[in-house]
């Protein structure tokens, strides 16, 4: 099997099988490596046991020359070497021409290798060679091979024959103990990797638990669309699945607002649409009427419906504008169509149709230089529906003031004024005053005002004027003189 079809099975395991499997495997890595680790100690550490005791059988030997030993080195006690006390160890000299004597106390010989015989040809009565070998009959040993330099009553006076001692102890205890503690550690490894699987499952049950409540609020509401469910989450808790459980929460609590929002703006974008629509089927069907029947309107009646009609369409086309204008997204200063914008050109372009609109009016106007970004188009539209009221609810003769100064503009008309109980209502979708409803308009206007201010970092606020009137203004960020890399954009 591949590690591509693995890997792939493993992906597509549930993620509490996964995080369980991830946990053995880490637990099994760490304790096989504490396992090996912990037996390759305790090996070193009965070989270092087993060196010392080789060690101290031949340190009555140390230093120099060997006093007994002669003829041979079978008459040899054993207890001059100091292996009295140790009938299972091995004892052999190895003359430097390989011959071989055997110590009354072993029953088989060590195998000599070439370094034995090195040993003895070249004597240092200090040094030693520790190695692991075998016996004649393949049994393993542990091998400690020393020069000595023993007096031979055969050879001439004042000559010696090199010989390396070679002293074995047997390693069957040792890899007994070893191995015992090689199956302790496996089973005990083992017991530990199911158990580590085991708490793995059971943590990621209990760390997934509120995952699984996660899951069962989405697919609740992509069952039902009831965006109006909650995930229960304890105030003062931090870790990420309460970091994802509050975005939940926030995420449906936006969605169910917008969709409310949504709904209202449908149902009053249907009630204003009603009005018109009804006065223009109605007038419609009176033409129609006097068309079928062959009797004429009146010139002057037949104007006034003609009249009607085309108030009627301007009236519809305004109020799908309206609509149109604020079905979009809300972008902010991130939208690609924001700019650097000369304010006071698009407040001067607003003022022109103003004046158009109440040619009876005085406008007076103020305009200092301010350039801002925003989107030139929402901005132009935001100061014409500014004027428009101001127009709108202006007496006959009355006056408007409309002044610009450091990112500030204020309109300011004589005309009934808003009431105080009705302020907190002026920038709602469709609200209007009572005593207004009998004049043209859809409600939207300064909801689009408020939505273009605030797009473009600014504020916007209606509030009562001395003397009568109201007073609009408006604050946006910018500069009185334009960023040089980017020239404005003129109304």
């Amino acid at each position: 099997m591949s590690s591509r079809t693995v890997l792939r099975r493993f992906r597509s395991l549930p993620i509490r099988s996964r995080l369980a499997l991830l946990v053995a495997a880490a637990v099994a890595f760490a304790v096989a490596a504490v396992s090996v680790t912990c037996w390759f100690i305790v090996q070193g550490k009965l070989y270092d046991e087993i060196d010392n005791d080789l060690k101290s059988s031949v340190a009555p030997l140390r230093p120099g020359e060997v006093q007994a030993l002669t003829h041979t080195c079978r008459q040899t006690p054993s207890d001059s070497l100091g292996m009295g006390s140790r009938p299972k160890t091995y004892g052999q000299l190895v003359r430097v021409d390989g011959k071989l004597c055997l110590f009354p106390t072993s029953t088989t010989q060590v195998r000599v290798t070439g370094d034995d015989k090195a040993v003895a040809a070249n004597p240092d009565p200090n040094q030693g060679r520790i190695r692991d070998g075998t016996d004649e009959d393949g049994n393993k040993l542990r091998v400690l091979t020393t020069a000595v330099v023993i007096k031979d009553d055969d050879l001439p006076p004042g000559v010696a024959a090199d010989y390396s001692l070679v002293i074995a102890l047997p390693l069957k205890g040792t890899q007994s103990t070893l191995n015992e503690l090689a199956l302790i550690l496996l089973l005990v490894s083992g017991v530990g990797v199911l158990g580590a699987g085991a708490a793995g499952l059971a943590v990621a049950r209990a760390g997934l638990r509120p995952v699984d409540k996660l899951t069962e609020a989405v697919e609740h509401v992509a069952r039902t669309e009831d965006l109006h469910i909650r995930i229960p989450v304890e105030d003062d808790s931090e870790d990420e699945i309460a970091r994802l459980s509050r975005s939940f929460n926030s995420m449906t609590s936006a969605l169910a607002s917008s969709q409310e929002l949504q709904q209202q703006l449908i149902a009053d974008a249907g009630h204003e649409l009603r009005t018109p629509l009804t006065s223009l089927r109605t007038n419609i069907e009176l033409l129609t009427r006097s068309e079928e029947t062959g009797r004429p309107i009146p010139e002057a009646d037949r104007r006034a419906l003609l009249a009607s009609v085309k108030a009627q369409m301007t009236e519809l086309a305004a109020l799908i504008g309206d609509l149109q204008e604020l079905s979009r997204p809300d972008t902010g200063q991130h939208g690609s169509r924001t700019q650097i914008v000369a304010w006071q050109d698009t407040v001067e372009s607003a003022l022109r149709r103003a004046r158009l609109r109440g040619p009876e009016l005085t406008i007076t106007a103020e305009i200092e230089p301010w350039f801002v970004r925003a989107e030139p188009s929402a901005l132009e539209r935001a100061m014409v529906n500014i004027l428009d009221n101001a127009v709108k609810f202006s007496p006959g003769g009355g006056t408007i003031d409309v002044r610009l100064a450091s990112g500030t503009l204020t309109v300011r008309d004589h005309g009934p004024g808003i009431p105080a109980d009705e302020l907190p209502h002026v920038f709602d979708r469709f609200w209007r005053s009572p005593s207004a409803r009998a004049l043209p308009g859809s409600g939207l206007g300064l909801s689009i005002v408020a939505r273009t201010v605030q797009q473009a970092g600014g504020e916007v606020t209606l509030t009562p004027a001395e003397g009568g009137g109201t007073t609009v203004t408006v604050r946006l960020p910018g500069a009185s003189v334009p960023p040089p890399e980017d020239p404005p954009a003129s109304a």
